[in-house]
């Protein structure tokens, strides 16, 4: 049994690989650290440059074949773009806040579902499988099924946490 229970979801939402059912979310070029913020809330959150696209028109094209909501802070993208949201803050902790107030789940789950790297899933370690020599040897570990990424709960996600709390 993994730590969160059977299927190591962590949370009674789980989608079919496990992560969270949230919206799911294409960042413009101007929101790489956002991106990573929603990863660890746990939203499927694609960001643009990760898929080399910097392009209105591609951007608007991937967020519709995808079913992805648009987060932009580009005005006139937005209003080109069925639901998107635009942000018109440059701070993160700005762009969190305007996130909030859009009715977004701000919160981190139980445990971490997606990279904060590459946006893929992540699967939990058993006992038997190799961790990384800095990774705590008394918690769980989790490895991105895409990139081969480790995760863990550390201090990162306590500082991610708090700024969430503070918002």
């Amino acid at each position: 049994m993994t730590p969160d229970g059977a299927d190591g979801s962590g949370n009674g939402d789980a989608g079919p690989d496990g992560t969270d059912e949230r919206d799911r979310l294409l960042l413009d070029a101007m929101l790489g650290t956002l991106a990573t913020y929603l990863r660890m809330c746990g939203y499927d959150a694609a960001y643009a440059l990760d898929r080399g696209i910097e392009d209105d028109d591609r951007l608007r094209g991937l967020a519709a074949a995808e079913g992805r909501r648009l987060l932009t802070r580009d005005a006139s993208l937005a209003d080109r773009t069925d639901g998107a949201l635009l942000l018109e803050s440059r701070e993160v902790t700005d762009q969190l806040r305007e996130l909030r107030a859009a009715g977004l789940d701000l919160s981190l789950p139980d445990r971490p579902t997606r990279c904060g790297t590459c946006n893929g899933p992540l699967a939990w370690l058993d006992d038997s499988e190799p961790r990384p020599s800095n990774a705590p040897a008394d918690g769980p570990t989790w490895r991105c099924r895409d990139c081969g990424q480790h995760f863990w709960k550390g201090s990162h996600w306590d500082d991610v946490r708090d700024t969430l709390a503070r918002l």
